[in-house]
């Protein structure tokens, strides 16, 4: 069982963030271990185990979404360099639970909330 997932809605569009790539890093003093890497399914979500319950700790990790990228993707005009070019979401993970880290972005801005 996965013990982290995500997904991306594109608020600009409303609609899943399909195709937009992401790496997720645990942080370790000041040092960033990339554990995952990949690119967003047709409705938004991250493909398999994000984060396998084998490589689960408590401890601050970091999602880094490639925003710019997937918005060009998408044929929107951004200026350059863009305003949001990608969004780092810094969170901890306490507890031996299910954490789920949804990103809502528009080329100018994003929010984000622990799921379920």
């Amino acid at each position: 069982m996965s013990r982290l997932s995500t997904h991306v809605l594109d608020t600009a569009h409303g609609r899943p963030g399909a195709g937009m790539g992401f790496t997720l890093y645990r942080l370790e003093g000041e040092a960033r271990v990339k554990l995952a890497e990949g690119v967003t399914t047709a409705d938004g979500r991250a493909p398999g185990e994000l984060l396998p319950e084998a490589s689960y700790r408590p401890g601050r990790y970091q999602l880094v979404y490639q925003v710019a990228a997937y918005f060009r993707a998408q044929g929107v005009a951004l200026p350059e360099p863009p305003f949001l070019d990608e969004v780092t979401l810094s969170f901890g993970l306490a507890t031996d639970a299910h954490y789920h880290v949804p990103l809502l972005v528009s080329p100018f801005g994003y929010t984000s909330y622990r799921g379920s």
